[in-house]
Formats: C-alpha cells, structure tokens, sequence
C-alpha cells in the first residue's frame, strides 16, 4: 500500500477552504434537515481537533466515523500542517453511502486522497484485521456507532492499535452509551484525561506507556 503526500502552505489552505465552505454551506446532500448540524462536529470543535493533533505531531492517525467530512478535514489539516512527508489517514464508516459519500468528496475537493485511505466496512470487523496487519497509529478519533457494545469493541482495538502514550479523541461522551465504554478504559486500563487546547465537547485520553495489562482481581465497577 503506497501513500503519496506532496506538503504545502497552498495544501493547507485547501483543506482550510474546503473546511470554511463546508461549515457554511454544509454538504450538497443530507439525510435530513438538520442531519448535517446533528452529526458532524463544529468548525471550533474541528479546530480544537486539529490544535490537539498539531501539538502532538503525529504521522498516522485512525478515524472512526467519516459521515459529512467534518473532523477528517481538521485530522487532515493537522497532519498536512505537520509537514510529515509519511502522513498517513486511514478513515473507516461502513454507511458513507447513506451520506451521498459527502465525506469523500470533501477530501476529493480538499485534494488529499493521496494522504487519505478509506475503508467502507464496520470498524468492528476493520479494526481486528489491522491489529493483525501490523498496522499502528499515533493517535486515533472515534465518533462512529453509539451502541454500547459497538462503542466498547471499538475502543478495545484502538487500545491496541494505538501505540502507549498516543492519544485517543472521542466525540459524543455526552451519550451514557459512550461515556460508559469509554469509562471503564479509564478505570482499568489507566486512560488519563488530556487537557484539551480549548473549550470543546471533545475529550481526549493519554494512552500509558508502557502498556499495562489489568487483573481480572483487581477489576473496579465503571
């Protein structure tokens, strides 16, 4: 698998524009009224993303969720910003067709489909396949299924796949759902809270490092 990344200011301006008309004009098809403004994250929440990744200077983040394009944008400018010519995005959303494929062709539009892979499958059946591909990234943004369940499987493969002391970003802790899973990576798994560059609904979690592996007799309620 080859990626090519050509780093620019006029690539980062791109995005940025891209970025700009996207959160004023939104997409060019919706599900529903108001879909756009449900589902994806605010342009300042898109900013505090980027600011978050920008300070942490990765080369290869995960993203689970593409919907409208939003946040992959924000990933995508960080990394372009950062200037890694080994950049690396790899998007997974099993249902990019139910939004038009509107997060594509935003990054069609940006320009970055040299930086950006994405998989059309559920994270729950991607995610396994990279742990066993090898594959490891620096950080990871998750915003794809609320289930439970879903949610939890997610997170234990990005606890995996993201390597100790990378970060993990997640949207939508406001649903008992997520906050739930997200909880017990917390108190067993020794997640720490990261300061977030500015007010946002996001959060963020450090990975420990090295990793460390809880005992079953040591396991705390969450």
């Amino acid at each position: 698998m080859e990626w090519e990344l050509k780093v620019d200011s006029d690539r980062v301006e791109k995005i940025r524009a891209v970025r700009r008309r996207l959160a004023a004009d939104g997409p060019p098809r919706v599900r529903s009224d108001g879909d756009f403004e449900r589902v994806s994250i605010p342009s300042s929440d898109g900013d505090a993303l980027r600011d978050l990744l920008l300070a942490e200077r990765p080369s290869t983040v995960i993203e689970i969720g593409l919907a409208y394009g939003s946040s992959a944008l924000a990933v995508a400018e960080a990394l372009v910003a950062f200037g890694s010519g080994q950049a690396r995005h790899l998007i997974i959303d099993a249902y990019q067709n139910r939004f038009y494929g509107s997060g594509w062709s935003a990054i069609v539009e940006a320009g970055i489909t040299g930086l950006c892979l994405l998989f059309e499958e559920r994270s729950q059946i991607v995610l396994p396949r990279l742990l066993s591909d090898g594959f490891l990234a620096d950080a990871a943004f998750v915003d794809g299924s609320h289930i439970f369940h879903n949610v939890f499987v997610d997170l234990f493969y990005i606890r995996e796949l993201v390597r100790p002391g990378g970060l993990v970003i997640l949207d939508d802790c406001n649903y008992p759902s997520v906050a739930t899973a997200v909880r017990y990576f917390e108190v067993n798994t020794g997640w720490q809270p990261e300061p977030m560059p500015a007010a946002t609904r996001l959060r963020a979690f450090r990975l420990p490092n090295p990793r460390t592996e809880p005992n079953f007799e040591s396991f705390k309620p969450f």
